[in-house]
């Protein structure tokens, strides 16, 4: 985590990814001053008794020096949004937290970079690196010595073998599965349920099998 661990978090967002963040938080008895999201999300109740902000521009209220910014913005693929906010409230000078959560099995040999969110019940091996304002969802497997670039998101249950390198804004879908050595190359995507072979360049996206359906006769 980030070396000011007592710092209060802003929470950008207000949906499914960022209730999972905020409830790591809080188990964990981190403050959490505000929320800012546009929409309703009373209905939520992970966020009770939480500030909520409707405007990102809200954020300016806070010192940048006594809080850390917490992104619980999805992050989806070819989409960019994620990153522009970062870069945006990185360049006003506030900076993001670190999360992981208490389930997560991170080796004290890894190495995770700042803004990286690790989520439960993953599993980050030893020598492996995460970078900056990746994330590594539930369940997700990063074997001994990969390599993930910034901005990369490991979607639930996906697999990535040792030694696998990936560069930056790469996206690894749901129980997908990546063998050991292959490089994943920009702004790639491996589909949900595909498993990669040999390297993918930057920009391709991989699909899995199609599915198939065998109806059985009745008569």
């Amino acid at each position: 985590m980030n070396d000011e661990v007592n710092l209060p978090i802003v929470m950008i967002g207000g949906g499914g990814h960022a209730s999972v963040l905020a409830e790591i938080l809080l188990t964990q008895r981190r403050e959490i001053l505000a929320v800012i999201s546009p929409d309703d999300v009373s209905q939520r109740t992970v966020f009770k008794g939480i500030t909520i902000l409707e405007k990102d521009e809200d954020i300016l209220k806070f010192d940048k020096d006594k809080v850390l910014l917490v992104n619980g913005v999805g992050m989806m693929p070819k989409s960019g949004f994620k990153q522009k906010i970062n870069e945006h409230f990185l360049s006003l000078g506030y900076q993001f937290e670190t999360i992981i959560a208490d389930s997560a099995f991170v080796s004290p040999f890894s190495k995770i970079e700042t803004g990286a969110q690790i989520l439960p019940m993953a599993i980050i091996q030893t020598g492996a690196t995460v970078g900056r304002h990746s994330i590594i969802n539930t369940g997700a497997l990063v074997e001994h010595d990969c390599k993930i670039g910034a901005y990369n998101h490991i979607a639930p249950k996906a697999t990535l073998c040792g030694q696998v390198e990936t560069s930056e804004n790469v996206y690894v879908g749901a129980g997908s599965i990546v063998i050991q050595g292959i490089y994943i190359g920009t702004g790639a995507i491996v589909g949900a349920g595909a498993c990669l072979t040999k390297p993918l360049e930057s920009d391709v996206v991989l699909y899995p099998p199609k599915a198939t359906t065998s109806l059985m006769s009745s008569n």
